[in-house]
């Protein structure tokens, strides 16, 4: 059980604002699982356009805002940290299903499990939460890139 604040978390993602999609790890485990949390706030710049009558988070950065978590269990169970030599990339992305809104206010909560790792492509699941119920869940495959 492993907390990060920001400043760790920007060690390990090359991620900068405004697409830096996480604020805090909560808790993990080296080879296993992520919890991730993003506070959501109406100074979000997509909110603007997404929609102006009715603000909604959209559906494709809760996915990246899980791929990031993603990348920052695996990225720190491998040791690496955030350099210029590589990327770390979706490789694919299975079985998306958007539950629920997510809306200024609301704290996602981001739930991530390793469930396999081979020559270099990583499986996950994963799951997006405000309150305790599910808001989005995804299968996600990432693999890291030399550039």
């Amino acid at each position: 059980m492993d907390d990060m604040d920001i400043r760790e978390i920007l060690k390990y993602l090359p991620h900068r604002y405004p697409f830096l999609l996480v604020d805090r790890v909560v808790s993990y485990e080296a080879g296993k699982d992520i919890v991730v949390l993003k506070n959501v706030t109406i100074n979000e710049p997509f909110f603007s356009g997404h929609f102006p009558h009715y603000p909604v988070m959209p559906g494709v950065l809760i996915v990246e805002a899980l791929a990031q978590a993603a990348a920052i269990l695996s990225l720190r169970t491998e040791g690496i940290t955030n350099d210029s030599d590589s990327v770390y990339y979706f490789a694919g992305i299975d079985g998306v299903r958007f539950k629920k809104p997510v809306v200024p206010g609301d704290q996602l909560i981001l739930k991530v499990k390793i469930d396999q790792q081979r020559k270099g492509i990583w499986k996950y699941t994963a799951r997006a939460e405000v309150d305790d119920k599910l808001v989005t869940e995804a299968k996600l495959m990432c693999t890291a890139k030399a550039i």
